[in-house]
């Protein structure tokens, strides 16, 4: 099980870092990247064109403003590509959401909050459980442990 995270920018590193320890907490190996989709675009190419044969079974990707990361790896890969929307200066990223899930048709992109590296990471989980069962009994018990502690803190609230 391999996801590939790639950011467009280092500056996404605090809010990406998130995904890469969710991905590990559930024992998904990661590739972690930088590249961007306009000052490397070469890269990203020749990145999307071989992640299935690296390995790679999702990619989830990062970036801010205009956004083209996901859509860029998308229109190149067979690959189910996630895009996290950064926030940026502008807009407080929405600029950076539209960017991202505003694909044309054919090019499927998931997408997910701004700034939603958890979610990010466990949509890449729910997708990879499709083909690893041992994987969803995991996030099964993930989502039975956050049921948990949200009953535990309901019944410390009514004391």
């Amino acid at each position: 099980m391999k996801v590939a995270v790639v950011m467009g920018s280092k500056s996404d590193e605090s809010v990406v870092e998130k995904a890469v320890e969710v991905l590990h907490s559930f024992g998904v190996e990661v590739e972690w990247r930088i590249i961007s989709a306009h000052r490397t675009p070469d890269i990203a190419h020749d990145f999307a064109k071989n992640a299935e044969t690296k390995g790679i079974e999702v990619i989830i990707a990062a970036a801010g403003k205009a956004a083209h990361l996901a859509g860029v790896l998308a229109g190149v890969s067979p690959l189910p590509v996630i895009g996290l929307p950064m926030k940026s200066s502008t807009m407080d990223g929405l600029d950076s959401l539209l960017s991202v899930v505003q694909m044309p048709s054919g090019i499927p992109v998931a997408t997910v909050a701004i700034g939603g590296a958890e979610n990010a990471a466990l949509l890449a989980v729910q997708i990879l459980s499709v083909k690893y069962p041992a994987l969803r009994e995991r996030f099964k018990l993930y989502k039975e442990e956050m049921a948990k502690k949200i009953m535990a803190l309901d019944e410390e609230r009514r004391g």
